[in-house]
């Protein structure tokens, strides 16, 4: 910070005001959107575009929502920064600036250029408060990358009134009303994109409108599209890293690691692929090489995220010192990024609630759901309501997340999950049994829990749906007819074949059985899904 209070030198400080922060959505290594939009270079008479230097081609792909490479990023904010110097009251600079901060912070995970990244943009609609778009998605992509999606929203949408045919605010209004769990308005706002945006813009987008959907299909063509019309290699980079991201979630870790691999190869800075490659080689078995992959990561990009994964992925090896050391990291990292204005909530709720105090994460990701109900937080509130012994509440959010959100295997297990503790044995061997389908090896800790609960819950009785409850007794025969049947010395209510399911684990490390002690259900009328 510079003596007179600019974000990089003399100028004097514009209004400072805090960004209010709200939830985590999304996933790890996301790229920013909807960036402000920025002048590129002019033609050059002859009909060809002008070579572009580092910070041309940084210009460009800031202006596009599109990541930009770090060393680009770094040669245009200093080429910014000393224009700044000579020319204070240059508000699109000043918004050029902020985005530019924006775009490294989120590359990084430096929340440190966060603010100073508020501080540009601020500055910029200072100088120009009336008609500046550019200002406003700059704010907007802020507000994302921080996670505070109402902040996000009342930005974007105030550029997009100022400039609703700028198609550069439509992809940071996704990324808004994703996070605020607004399907509707997502479908709107991508419509919009897909009538004004350029083709790459406009299949990333729809390739991930689409995922959270739960349209794979659809989502894995959008995105492979958009990897082939990348233009640079920090967006080739991107998009193979979004493909790799599908390939993992169908359970794919060896095409999931081609990806990560090619998208290192054009991108050796891209750390999000770096924390995919250590998820699917754990996946595969090879588990120094995930280790390694995971540190370097968390070296370069020290996300709360990825620390999870590390603690989680060595626990499960039974090296639980390092495990604390990486929980006590993704604490330590979480309350470093506040002071960026960084909300790690949604995280932070779900590592207490499987490695830490229950009740205090339904405290936690309560707040977050009453400010932004999207399906991911509902699912980590419901997983908390249960383990803190709320399960018929955890229960109807958890199936809310599954309505609402993306096909993931870590909501099907934590409905799986609930209704075995409930005694609802059908429906939990059903979505236990999804989520092993949908991916087996989506977590190091909670698949080895999904197998031992299946395990528990052995196959379903002879006889199918007819045979999961208890049989009802026949009505009583005319006393010249009426005999007795083997079934009719079954107690009601009981069955013949009585099993004790072997203990689970349900909250991490912690065994516990379930509440009933018979594999076959008591007679009543059916659970829903069974």
């Amino acid at each position: 910070m510079g003596s007179y209070g600019s974000p990089m030198g003399p100028y004097k400080s514009p209004v400072r005001r805090s960004v209010k922060r709200a939830l985590v959505a999304s996933v790890a290594g996301a790229v920013v959107a909807g960036a402000a939009y920025v002048l590129v270079p002019m033609d050059r008479g002859d009909g060809r575009p002008p070579a572009l230097g580092p910070a041309g081609r940084a210009m460009a792909a800031v202006g596009a929502g599109a990541p930009a490479s770090l060393p680009d990023l770094a040669a245009l904010i200093g080429e910014r920064e000393a224009h700044l110097r000579a020319h204070p009251g240059d508000d699109h600079s000043w918004a050029v600036l902020g985005s530019a901060y924006v775009a490294r912070g989120a590359r990084t995970a430096d929340f440190a250029y966060y603010p100073k990244a508020e501080q540009a943009l601020r500055t910029s609609l200072k100088a120009k408060p009336r008609g500046n778009p550019e200002a406003l998605t700059g704010l907007a992509a802020l507000a994302n990358v921080r996670h505070d999606f109402r902040a996000a929203r009342t930005w974007g949408e105030q550029a997009a009134k100022q400039a609703p045919k700028r198609w550069t605010v439509y992809p940071a209004l996704i990324d808004a009303y994703t996070g605020l769990g607004d399907a509707k308005a997502v479908g709107k706002a991508l419509a919009s994109l897909q009538k004004l945006g350029p083709a790459p813009a406009v299949k990333t987008r729809t390739g991930q409108v689409y995922r959270d959907r739960g349209w794979r299909e659809d989502a894995n063509a959008a995105l492979t599209d958009a990897a082939a019309l990348a233009r640079t290699p920090a967006e080739k980079a991107a998009g193979l890293h979004r493909v790799g991201e599908l390939a993992w979630e169908r359970g794919e870790p060896a095409q999931a690691l081609r990806y990560y691999e090619a998208a290192l190869g054009a991108d050796p800075d891209h750390h999000a692929s770096l924390a995919g490659k250590g998820r699917a080689l754990a996946a595969l078995g090879r588990t120094s090489e995930s280790l390694h992959a995971y540190r370097s990561a968390l070296a370069r990009q020290p996300l709360p995220e990825y620390a999870l994964e590390l603690g989680e992925l060595y626990e499960s090896l039974k090296l639980r010192p390092a495990a604390r050391a990486q929980y006590d990291m993704l604490r330590a990292r979480v309350k470093q990024e506040s002071a960026g204005g960084v909300n790690n909530e949604r995280v932070l709720g779900l590592f207490e609630a499987d490695h830490g105090d229950p009740e205090a994460a339904v405290e936690r990701l309560r707040a977050e759901y009453k400010r932004h109900g999207n399906p991911q937080t509902a699912d980590a509130l419901g997983w908390a309501l249960h383990l803190s012994g709320d399960g018929e509440a955890g229960l109807k959010l958890v199936t809310k997340a599954m309505k609402d959100g993306p096909r993931s295997a870590l909501f099907a297990y934590h409905r799986g999950e609930i209704e075995r503790q409930l005694g609802w044995y059908g429906a939990a061997r059903r979505h236990i049994g999804e989520a092993l389908r949908i991916n087996p090896y989506f977590s190091p800790l909670a698949v080895r829990e999904a197998k031992q609960a299946m395990e528990a819950l052995g196959e379903p009785p002879e006889g199918g749906p007819a045979q999961m409850y208890a049989p009802v007794e026949p009505a009583p025969a005319p006393a010249a007819a009426r005999w007795t049947s083997p079934r009719q010395l079954t107690p009601r209510g009981s069955s013949s074949r009585q099993t004790t399911p072997r203990q689970s684990t349900t909250r991490r490390g912690t065994p516990s059985t379930p509440r009933q002690s018979t594999r076959t259900a008591p007679a009543r009328t059916a659970s829903p899904g069974s």
